[in-house]
């Protein structure tokens, strides 16, 4: 949990370039990347080439690589929301990563109940499989700059808007 903490801490730097956050392309570089090392992890398993120590450095390696995703898909959900929402979008978003957590916990324990290790992880390439073409939809071009997520747009009016209500 350190590892991760110290990952999701550092991983702006690593893929943030000036001050513009990651776009689309980021988030599909970084799940491709996840697919590999997991296609990796599970065929040295099922040929039961030292076991143990793939588990260990390639998990790892998968812990690094997701914390490095993970804090791309932060960046990204900041981006994409409208200045007015960002509560109730971030609130969505956690709301939605907990869900998510639940079933693949969820499915990864029937996963490997039925199973076993390796058909858990051939599970969790499937996944990464759909998350990744799911993330094809994204943008690719660049995301707004950080410093400008709470300037008006040329759309915003100079008048505030008022919806409903008094005032």
């Amino acid at each position: 949990m350190i590892g991760y903490g110290l990952v999701q801490g550092a991983a702006p730097g690593l893929f943030k370039r000036g001050s513009k956050v990651p776009a689309g392309a980021t988030s599909q570089f970084w799940t491709f990347v996840l697919i590999l090392v997991t296609s990796v992890i599970v065929i040295l398993v099922g040929v039961d080439w030292q076991v143990t120590l793939v588990l260990v450095i390639g998990l790892a390696i998968f812990g690094f690589v997701f914390a490095v995703n993970s804090s791309g898909y932060s960046f990204l959900i900041l981006a994409y929301i409208d200045s007015d929402k960002v509560a109730l979008n971030v609130g969505f978003y956690y709301m939605a990563n907990a869900g998510g957590r639940l079933l693949s916990t969820i499915a990864s324990g029937l996963l490997y109940q039925w199973t076993g290790l390796a058909g858990t992880l051939w599970g969790s390439v499937i996944f990464l499989g759909l998350a990744w073409a799911i993330s094809l939809r994204l943008p690719r071009g660049d995301t707004p700059p950080v410093s400008n997520f709470n300037q008006p747009t040329p759309n915003d009016s100079i008048a505030p808007r008022h919806k409903g209500g008094r005032g």
